[in-house]
């Protein structure tokens, strides 16, 4: 596995997050101060690619995405859906290097 530079860290607003394609997979990447997170893009309820453009929060004490379709909110950190337990969405391994955000999926 090796990491991938998807953007600068100047690219992506605080409080907020991008889509990027790595090999063939949407990757949604939040920006939440100086920290980023990496989640699989497809929000699982609707099966569109939407997870990237969706409202950054904190749902009792979690930080977390909420899906701009159908609301569910998933764990920036594990990719958990906080309303249903038995649904989650992949979580990646994201980190910056100087001023670049780099992502590393398992291939």
């Amino acid at each position: 596995m090796s990491w991938t530079t998807v953007c600068s860290l100047d690219d992506i607003i605080p409080n907020t997050g991008v889509a990027a394609l790595i090999d063939e997979t949407q990757v949604a990447i939040f920006r939440v101060n100086d920290s980023v997170y990496a989640l699989a893009n497809k929000d699982p309820f609707s099966n569109a690619n939407v997870l990237s453009r969706g409202i950054v929060c904190s749902v009792q004490g979690t930080l977390a995405v909420a899906s701009p379709i159908y609301k569910q909110h998933f764990s920036l950190a594990a990719g958990k859906c906080l309303e249903d337990d038995g649904v989650s969405i992949a979580c990646y391994e994201a980190r910056t290097e100087g001023d670049s955000v780099q992502i590393r999926i398992a291939q």
